[in-house]
């Protein structure tokens, strides 16, 4: 299967470039001229990676990003021309996966693509294998070597979200919305209380991953082994 890869940017030099390097690596290459076009190709077609400019007219980046993010479950790499926090912040916070500042090589965006599209046909399947820690969806266990490790349903749920997608950041929202449902109601710091028990609970057990803050924003899992 050719994984294909949509190109939402206003620059019709850029989107040829990209596309270019993209088409010589496999990949089944998908153009839209803005955020409106980029909505309907996502309507009508099997997309698997979104590489999305910020200042687009109409539809934005930003706003494309969280439309992404409310109904496709695929990966999305922000482009931009600005590099400060508060921007990156807000790309984030949108949903996006990786933020590249222009100018960059193609070759960067390649790899930073293939990085993602692991990760995300990763969390595909039932079970997450770090280092030697598995995390099995199938039966909700984790198991470190021979050692297995029985966490409550909303804990197992939260560390396997967060390792399936190793160094995406997630908001405190998004991880409420996945494992507590949209129409949760109580403290969105309940969060921060779960996490403090898997670092708690692991901190000692292995040394495959950390759980890390990213402030102002929420929470990523890091792989600590080779």
């Amino acid at each position: 299967m050719r994984l294909a890869i949509l190109i939402a940017d206003d620059d019709p030099h850029l989107r040829t470039l990209v596309g270019f390097y993209l088409q010589k690596e496999g990949y089944h290459v998908l153009q839209a001229e803005d955020g409106a076009a980029a909505s309907r190709q996502l309507e009508t077609e099997r997309v698997h990676l979104a590489i999305v400019d910020v200042m687009m007219p109409g539809k934005d980046g930003l706003e494309l990003c969280r439309e992404i993010r409310g109904h496709y479950d695929i990966p999305v790499i922000l482009l931009t021309a600005k590099g400060a926090v508060e921007d990156k912040e807000r790309g984030f916070l949108s949903g996006t996966d990786d933020y590249v500042v222009k100018p960059f090589e193609p070759r960067e965006l390649l790899l930073r693509i293939k990085a993602l599209l692991r990760r995300y046909l990763l969390a595909a399947t039932d079970a997450v294998t770090i280092g030697g820690t598995v995390i099995d969806r199938g039966s909700f266990e984790v198991r470190i070597g021979e050692r297995e490790v029985l966490l409550p349903r909303r804990e197992f749920e939260l560390l396997f979200q967060l390792a399936s997608a190793p160094d995406r950041v997630f908001t405190r929202d998004q991880l409420l919305d996945s494992i507590w449902g949209a129409g949760y109601q109580g403290d969105a710091r309940t969060i921060d209380v779960h996490i403090k028990r898997l670092r708690e609970r692991f901190a000692l057990l292995q040394q495959d991953f950390v759980i890390t803050t990213v402030r102002g924003i929420g929470y990523k899992l890091e792989v600590t082994t080779p």
